[in-house]
């Protein structure tokens, strides 16, 4: 009769990690680094080539502010692009070769997330904004970043873009219908599955839901030319000051919305109506970005550019809020905040 093994030890149980939560903080808790794109493709920039890349550098070095702030890392889509970035970006600034279509890594680059003193990269798929400007290498650049540092990676199999989304860092975040509900993004997801998706993702517990975005936009109205968090619960949203601004309608819109969800709504002043080359295009003072040292605001050559900055600057205390041409960048369609992505510390 074979001897019984009832009595002894099994194989040990597998260790099932305890779950974490984790969130995307606020843009105004401290980082690490920030990624900044860096153009280069003169088919992307037939025009104004050579003053994007000179804004691009300046905004890094508002960034870094003499080593105040996070540290920098210019990302350059070839060898030779680097080469021509360091002079320009300065000491100081790290410039890193990872191929790519376009610069917004807003968009495409990986979102730091933090459960206590834990991080994790959330990645999203991305499709050229609806399918409008498909260029090789976005599709997998957050991908290749999140790779260059140690944390965990998680992809998310649907569309998502990182300017179709601002949070206050508790949990509520902002959005519009126009963008995040497209078609032309996520056709089978409804407005209930987005928000379970995100909640996962991100750490989401409340949505505000804006309308449209910027007229033409070809974002699909991207929320930060729209609308950006500056505090808890408070949202800046433009506030048109003459009457021929395109989007007087759509910022009113969006303030009334933001009102009847309980956020507090911060007016400050809009760029208004602006062209180049005769089209309307969407420049936005929204369009900033909250560093460890600066606040860095984009600037067109408009008249409201010196009080959009000082409307900013009771938000930041201990922050310099300052202003940097961004008018080249405009042409290739966003801005500061649109080609930028941080790393938030795990402090």
């Amino acid at each position: 009769m074979a001897a019984s093994n009832a009595c002894l030890p099994g194989p040990p149980a597998p260790f099932i990690a305890p779950l974490m939560t984790y969130r995307m903080p606020a843009e105004w808790a401290l980082h690490d680094w920030l990624w900044i794109g860096f153009p280069g493709d003169p088919a992307e920039w037939p025009q104004g080539l050579a003053e994007a890349q000179a804004q691009v550098a300046a905004f890094a070095r508002a960034v870094h502010a003499d080593g105040r702030g996070e540290s920098v890392r210019l990302v350059a889509r070839t060898e030779g692009d680097a080469a021509h970035a360091r002079p320009l970006a300065g000491p100081g600034i790290d410039v890193i070769v990872e191929p790519f279509g376009d610069i917004w890594l807003r968009d495409t680059g990986p979102i730091g997330t933090l459960s206590g003193a834990h991080r994790a990269l959330a990645g999203f798929g991305f499709n050229g904004w609806g399918g409008k400007y498909d260029m090789p290498g976005d599709q997998d650049i957050g991908t290749r970043l999140a790779a260059s540092t140690p944390l965990p990676f998680r992809q998310q199999p649907w569309v998502c873009e990182g300017g179709a989304l601002d949070t206050d860092g508790t949990g509520l975040f902002v959005t519009t219908e126009q963008c995040l509900l497209n078609p032309n993004r996520n056709p089978s997801l409804d407005r209930g599955q987005i928000t379970t998706l995100l909640t996962g993702a991100l750490g989401l517990s409340d949505m505000l839901w804006l309308g449209d975005g910027l007229l033409n936009d070809h974002t699909d109205g991207h929320v930060d030319n729209l609308a950006r968090f500056v505090a808890p619960g408070v949202l800046a949203v433009p506030q048109a000051t003459t009457p021929d601004d395109p989007n007087t309608a759509i910022y009113d819109d969006a303030a009334a919305r933001a009102a009847a969800h309980g956020v507090e709504v911060a007016r400050l002043p809009s760029v208004g109506l602006h062209r180049i080359d005769g089209d309307i295009v969407p420049a936005s003072y929204m369009n900033f970005l909250i560093g460890n040292a600066a606040v860095v605001v984009p600037l067109y050559g408009a008249p409201n550019d010196g009080a959009a900055v000082e409307a900013l600057k009771p938000f930041f205390p201990g922050r310099d809020v300052v202003g940097v041409p961004s008018f080249a960048l405009l042409r290739g369609g966003g801005s500061f905040h649109c080609c930028s992505q941080q790393m938030p510390s795990a402090s």
